[in-house]
C-alpha cells in the first residue's frame, strides 16, 4: 500500500537547488564573503562557455550531466582574491588580470571543490552514487561560445544568476538527463562533513601554485578534442 512517503520526489529543480547550495556554501567559506544566487531560474536550450572565465566538468554514474560556471574577468578576480587573502597571501602577491594561469587554476580548485560537495550531498540525500571528470577552465576572448554538447537522452538544461559580496555576476549553468527520485523508504541521511575542514583539507592538499606551469601540449589537445 502507497504511504505519503512515496509521493516526495525529487526531480531537476531540487537537483539544480542542491548544486547551487553547494556553489554558495563553498564560495562563501573559500572567500570568507557571502555569496548568493537569484530565486528565478532560466530554462535554457543549451549549455554554453562563455566569456571571460569558462569551467566545466562532467558527472556520470547516478544521472548523468553537465555543470558550467562562467565569471567575468571582475567576478573571477573578486573569487580569487578573496580566496587566496583569506589564506594569508599579501595581495601583492596576487595575480592583477584575469588571464594569469594562477586565476585559471584557482577557479578549477574551487570548482572541484563544488562538485565534491555536490556529490556528496547526492549520496547522502538521493543514496545514488556519481562521479565526476577533473573541471576544465578555459579563459575564453569576448568574441568566442564555445558549446559543450554531452550525450543526454533527454536533456533539461537551466541557467541560474550567482552574485558576488561587491554584486559582480557569474553564471551557473546545468544539463542533466530528465530524471525524477521517488522516496520509497524511510531512511536517514549521513552525516555532512564539516565544510571548513573540507575546505581546509583542500588546501592542505594543494601544492605550491608558484610552482605550477601551464602544460600548453594538454591545453591544445584538449581544445582539439572541442574542435577548436
Amino acid at each position: 500500500m502507497k504511504t505519503s512517503e512515496d509521493s516526495v520526489v525529487f526531480g531537476t529543480e531540487d537537483i539544480l537547488r542542491s548544486l547551487c547550495d553547494s556553489v554558495t556554501k563553498v564560495l562563501s567559506i573559500a572567500t570568507q564573503s557571502p555569496i548568493r544566487y537569484s530565486g528565478m531560474v532560466q530554462r535554457i536550450t543549451k549549455t554554453c562557455l562563455k566569456p571571460d572565465i569558462g569551467c566545466f566538468v562532467l558527472f556520470d554514474g547516478g544521472f548523468s550531466g553537465l555543470v558550467v560556471l562562467n565569471f567575468s574577468a571582475q567576478s573571477a578576480l573578486e573569487v580569487y582574491e578573496s580566496y587566496l587573502l583569506s589564506m594569508g597571501m599579501a595581495k601583492s602577491e596576487l595575480a592583477t588580470s584575469h588571464t594569469a594561469d594562477e586565476v585559471s587554476n584557482v577557479m578549477g580548485e574551487l570548482m572541484n571543490q563544488i562538485v565534491g560537495d555536490f556529490t556528496g550531498k547526492v549520496a547522502r540525500e538521493l543514496q545514488t552514487h556519481i562521479t565526476q571528470n577533473q573541471p576544465k577552465m578555459l579563459v575564453l576572448n569576448k568574441q568566442v561560445m564555445l558549446s559543450v554538447d554531452t550525450n543526454l537522452d533527454k536533456p533539461e538544461a537551466r541557467r541560474v544568476t550567482f552574485f558576488t559580496s561587491r554584486n559582480n555576476i557569474f553564471y551557473l549553468e546545468m544539463a542533466i538527463d530528465r530524471t525524477e527520485f521517488i522516496k520509497l523508504n524511510d531512511f536517514e541521511s549521513l552525516e555532512a562533513p564539516d565544510p571548513d575542514e573540507v575546505i581546509a583539507q583542500a588546501n592542505a592538499q594543494q601544492p605550491a601554485r608558484s610552482a605550477e606551469t601551464p602544460k600548453t601540449d594538454e591545453q591544445d589537445d584538449f581544445l582539439k578534442s572541442l574542435g577548436m
